[in-house]
């Protein structure tokens, strides 16, 4: 089941992304690096269409979207549990993420994924448009994707 987060699980959400980024055997210093920007806020769930998917009761993922014009948005978070990669969960959320984005009258769905999900969003039919450099770790350059929602 997705539902929309409570602003109460902010810290549940922000130990999943922080679970999630691990998986991929980033170095300590680069996973303490990202701490900051995968810390997620009761003001960033009040303030965004934050979503969880759960399983039996239990979160196993979530995503975000943050309108960044006014016909574009940004898969902020796409994030499931590393126990539960591969079962089909991130498609799940994709296709939730994407019917949610078109609900609300955006456009294009951006991306700045990380290396490791490239293939994914590849995957589900977004395109690599160029690349943007990591805010949290300076030359480290990540793909810039869009899905076209129209």
């Amino acid at each position: 089941m997705i539902r929309p987060a409570m602003p109460d699980e902010a810290t549940l959400l922000t130990d999943l992304a922080l679970r999630s980024k691990a998986y991929w055997d980033y170095n300590p210093d680069f996973l303490a690096a990202c701490r900051a920007d995968l810390t997620i806020t009761p003001e960033i769930i009040s303030d965004n269409t934050i979503n969880v998917l759960e399983d039996n009761g239990q979160v196993v993922g979530f995503y975000g979207l943050f309108a960044r014009e006014e016909d574009a948005v940004e898969l902020e978070y796409l994030f499931i549990d590393p126990d539960a990669i591969g079962t089909g969960y991130g498609r799940q959320m994709w296709r939730h993420a994407i019917a949610t984005a078109r609900d609300q009258g955006f456009e294009t769905m951006f991306i700045n994924s990380d290396p490791h999900t490239e293939a994914f969003y590849e995957a589900m039919g977004a395109k690599r448009i160029g690349q943007s450099e990591s805010a949290i770790w300076p030359g480290r350059m990540l793909p810039l994707m869009a899905f076209e929602l129209v």
